[in-house]
């Protein structure tokens, strides 16, 4: 292994507006999209899901907004982490960095765990967890390469990923009013909505059960803040990415779950295969639906991907920061951090519990952990913007000064928080997410109660807070 000279341990900033704006919208177009969609409808019905994305859009839109004031302002590598440790407390943000490390490496392993389940389509009697070590060798290859040949490929993985949305709600359209047929059937229009008890058949109070679904469905557009220390010109590129994307994701998410609702009773809808690939063997598109299979694999791949970069960079700014040991804040000579990364895939090997465990088990315990420990660090992200205005306000400071400002203050962080922590309460009601959620709280108070018990009574050993990327 070959490191960098001490001098060396910046990161380079790289990454162009549109590498920014694509890796955040890809990092939300995978699992969450091509399989937990089919999930959400069959657990929550079709209103209930698609209230449930809504709700989820809504959310994002205030934890987008709060991070991009914050990004803009100090555009570092870890952000979050960076700003929770110097508006909330060093202890916080000693927690909230390795709460987010936790949960996108997580989200790696569940991403590992799907891509095996949809590697079942063609390959029906290898094992999946097989396929989670071959893909974890292959993604750390990916992960290896310098940050502008990652963002390279990550920005055509994403391009393809929203072409086939697209391509899909363009099929899906049509097949709803007949222009296209679905095996001879007659066109369903919207006569899904009301079958199987209709749009609530479990009424309203699941629809917030299956929130953490949504939650860990829209993870990975915070990704734009983790890679402010690697953007070219933050404060122009940080703003536009974060005005393209929130819409956009929440279009292609309400949009696809309306089609999937009108196409096909909840109660057909499930986790084994992807119902994009269903509708694609449906309509007879001659290898359509092989080819949907080949382009949601690589859209996980892509999650898989993502989430690597951002718990791996989270990682070497936390050693920066004191907040990890030092040989993760070790990079390479072509800039990236190796030994964080060694250590993310680590913990993302979680993956290979499908090998004693059925995968959709796992995939729905590894998907609940990474929402609840998600969930935690949006709440961070609002209540560092909240502590900051506040700050930035008493010292003398105008608002109009900003470059991006969060509007609505001090509403939007408060109703942020205020949200998170609701969501945070019916995971309780579900026996599966239950278990992720004393998971979470378990890792929250652990992570506390390891800096209280290592720094508490060093001030002088305590992190500190690093000036750049």
């Amino acid at each position: 292994m070959n490191l960098g000279n001490e001098q060396d341990k910046h990161l380079q900033r790289s990454m162009k507006s549109r590498h920014l704006f694509m890796l955040s919208l890809g990092g939300v177009i995978g699992t969450g999209l091509f399989l937990n969609a089919g999930y959400t409808i069959n657990q929550a019905g079709p209103g209930g899901a698609i209230l449930a994305y809504i709700i989820g859009g809504v959310l994002l839109y205030l934890v987008m907004t709060c991070l991009g004031e914050l990004s803009v302002k100090m555009p570092v590598t870890g952000s979050f982490q960076t700003y929770a440790t110097k508006y909330i407390g060093p202890a916080s943000g000693f927690t909230l960095g390795w709460m987010y490390w936790l949960g996108s490496a997580t989200t790696a392993g569940v991403e590992f765990t799907a891509a095996g389940m949809v590697m079942q389509r063609w390959f029906p009697d290898t094992p999946v967890w097989i396929w989670c070590a071959v893909f974890i060798v292959l993604l750390f290859c990916f992960n290896a390469l310098t940050t502008k040949g990652f963002a390279e490929t990550e920005y055509w993985f994403a391009g393809i990923k929203v072409l086939a949305v697209i391509f899909f709600i363009i099929v899906g359209v049509g097949a709803i009013f007949g222009i296209v047929s679905m095996e001879g059937k007659p066109a369903p229009f919207f006569s899904n909505f009301s079958a199987d008890g209709g749009l609530f058949p479990f009424g309203i109070s699941i629809v917030f059960v299956t929130m953490m679904n949504v939650v860990f469905s829209y993870q990975g557009s915070e990704l734009i803040g983790i890679a402010a220390g690697e953007a070219e010109n933050p404060q122009k590129n940080i703003p536009r990415a974060i005005r393209n994307i929130i819409f956009r994701i929440l279009i292609f998410y309400v949009a696809s779950v309306t089609i999937l609702s009108a196409l096909f009773p909840s109660s057909q809808l499930g986790l084994l295969e992807s119902p994009f690939v269903t509708v694609f063997d449906a309509v007879g598109i001659p290898y359509a639906a092989d080819i949907m299979n080949f382009v949601i694999l690589t859209a996980l791949l892509s999650v898989g991907n993502s989430c690597l970069y951002a718990s791996t960079r989270l990682l070497w700014a936390l050693s920066h920061s004191g907040m990890a040991h030092p040989v993760f804040g070790k990079l390479t000579k072509r800039s990236v951090p190796l030994n964080s990364l060694l250590m993310t895939l680590a913990f993302s090997l979680l993956s290979l519990l499908t090998s004693v465990l059925a995968a959709d088990t796992v995939y729905v315990l590894l998907m609940s952990v990474s929402g609840i420990a998600i969930t935690f660090c949006w709440m961070g992200i609002a209540l560092s913007q909240f502590n900051f205005r506040r700050q930035y306000l008493r010292e003398g400071g105008k608002v109009g000064d900003l470059q991006f400002a969060a509007p609505f203050y001090p509403a939007m962080p408060i109703l942020c928080l205020a949200l998170c922590t609701f969501l945070m309460v019916y995971p309780i009601f579900d026996a599966t997410q239950r278990f992720g959620l004393f998971y979470g709280i378990g890792a929250l108070v652990v992570f506390y109660l390891y800096y209280y018990l290592r720094y508490g009574r060093h001030k002088d050993k305590r992190p500190h807070v690093p000036t750049q990327g």
